[in-house]
């Protein structure tokens, strides 16, 4: 578990990760990270849920249309 600090940035608030934290979540200064709210509160993550929901829809449309697809290829 991290404890993190709520520090004032501007007229905001932030918090800082640990160099720990980014390198297991694979970010570094500048990337965008994703606060989504669950049942058991907050995630994090670099992971956009939206984009991963249409990435998830595409591959099944492309699973069932594999015959039409490759048509398309030729």
């Amino acid at each position: 578990m991290q404890n993190l600090k709520i520090t004032a940035v501007g007229n905001s608030a932030g918090v800082i990760l640990p160099k720990e934290v980014l390198a297991r979540l694979k970010v570094d200064k500048g990337d965008t990270l994703f606060l989504i709210e669950t049942p058991d509160g907050y995630r994090i993550t670099p992971h956009d849920p939206v984009f991963e929901a249409q990435m998830t829809a595409a591959r099944q449309m492309m699973k069932e249309r594999r015959a039409v697809l490759r048509e398309l290829a030729k």
